[in-house]
C-alpha cells in the first residue's frame, strides 16, 4: 500500500511540474495544438501536483489522511470518464486512451481497495486514534 502510494506521489507531483513547467512540451507529449492562454494546462497541471503531494501524506498517515485517497479515487475516475467521453466524440485522439490509462485508471482499482481497508481500520479504532 505505502509503496504503491510513494509512486503515485511521486509520477503526479513530475507530472503535475511537468504541465507547469513545461507546458510547451506537454501539448507537444499530446499531440495537441498550443492554446495561446497556458492557464488551463498550468491549473490542471498544480492539481496534479497537489493530488502527489496528498497520496505522499496519505502514505505517511494512512488511516488520518484516508480522505485526500477518496477525493484522489474520485478525481482519477471522473477525470478519466471525461477523457473517455473526449475520445469517443472523437475530440481525442484514441492515442490518449493510453494517457489516460496509466495516469488515472491503473490506479482506480487499487486505491479503492486501499481505501476500503483504511475505513476498516479506522472502523475499529476508537475517535480518538483516527
Amino acid at each position: 500500500m505505502k509503496g504503491l502510494l510513494r509512486f503515485a506521489a511521486g509520477f503526479n507531483i513530475c507530472a503535475g511540474l511537468h504541465m507547469l513547467i513545461l507546458y510547451h512540451e506537454t501539448y507537444k507529449v499530446i499531440g495537441m495544438p498550443k492554446p495561446e492562454i497556458q492557464f488551463p494546462i498550468q491549473l490542471v497541471g498544480l492539481l496534479v501536483a497537489l493530488f502527489g503531494v496528498a497520496y505522499y501524506l496519505v502514505a505517511r498517515h494512512p488511516v488520518r489522511n484516508r480522505q485526500m485517497l477518496a477525493l484522489g479515487w474520485w478525481s482519477k475516475f471522473l477525470g478519466s470518464c471525461l477523457g473517455l467521453g473526449y475520445i469517443i466524440l472523437g475530440k481525442l485522439p484514441p492515442q490518449f486512451f493510453l494517457v489516460f490509462f496509466f495516469a488515472d485508471i491503473i490506479y482506480l482499482w487499487p486505491f479503492y481497495l486501499i481505501i476500503r481497508r483504511l475505513n476498516q481500520i479506522a472502523a475499529s479504532r476508537p475517535e480518538s486514534d483516527q
